[in-house]
């Protein structure tokens, strides 16, 4: 197993050649540890890998989050807004900033 450390939020961090030399070791590390893995080239942190779990967290979030957006969206009565209304809005900001 090449050399890894743990970083401050227990991520497994091992260099990229470790990596390419045990990728099946440190995928079953990561498994197993449910962690993820912060890959350095020459000591510089370049990449970031995921554990399936934590992608799934950021790639569908969870049914309470998307609960609490609607019900801002209601407040902020933009939950009945058309497409054209939303792409009208944006321009307006935009022309707003270009002002700035």
């Amino acid at each position: 197993m090449p050399t890894t450390t743990t970083s401050r939020n227990g991520a497994i961090v091992v260099s990229a050649l470790g990596l390419r030399t045990n990728l099946g070791k440190i995928l079953r590390r990561m498994d197993v540890e449910r962690r993820s893995l912060v890959i350095e080239k020459r000591g510089t942190p370049t990449a970031v890998l995921l554990n399936i779990r934590d992608y799934v967290k950021l790639a569908a979030p969870e049914p309470e989050i998307l609960k609490i957006i609607g019900e801002e969206a209601k407040r902020n009565k933009t939950a009945a807004l058309t497409s054209r209304q939303i792409d009208q809005v944006i321009k307006t900001v935009r022309s707003e900033k270009k002002k700035r």
